[in-house]
């Protein structure tokens, strides 16, 4: 239900056993009506990127980072943050050669 003099959608309000609409704008209903509220969600499919995991990689930059894994010197890395806004990211690395994932937190 829409507001008669400015347009905005009416707010229900309990007063007592009756319930009421009424708006920002200061108009209200006197009317004792009972209201119904109902929602509806559509069902909204998004398509879905298939990233080739390889191809990622290649557009993250290299550091030289030693693999606890295979000793390799070589790593690409990214940042996420993944504790509170006040502390610092953290930051992942991935060993271009066996592709082993590791957190460094300096």
């Amino acid at each position: 239900m829409f507001c008669p003099k400015c347009g905005s959608i009416l707010i229900p309000k309990k007063e007592g056993k009756k319930t009421v609409v009424q708006c920002s704008c200061g108009y209200r209903s006197g009317k004792g009506e009972d209201f119904s509220l109902s929602e509806q969600v559509k069902n909204v499919s998004l398509p879905v990127e298939i990233v080739d995991a390889k191809h990622e990689l290649d557009a993250l930059p290299s550091i030289n980072a030693h693999c606890p894994k295979c000793k390799n010197t070589k790593a690409k890395f990214w940042t996420v943050q993944t504790r509170a806004g006040d502390e610092p990211e953290t930051k992942f690395l991935k060993c271009e050669k066996c592709g082993h994932t590791w957190r460094d937190y300096n």
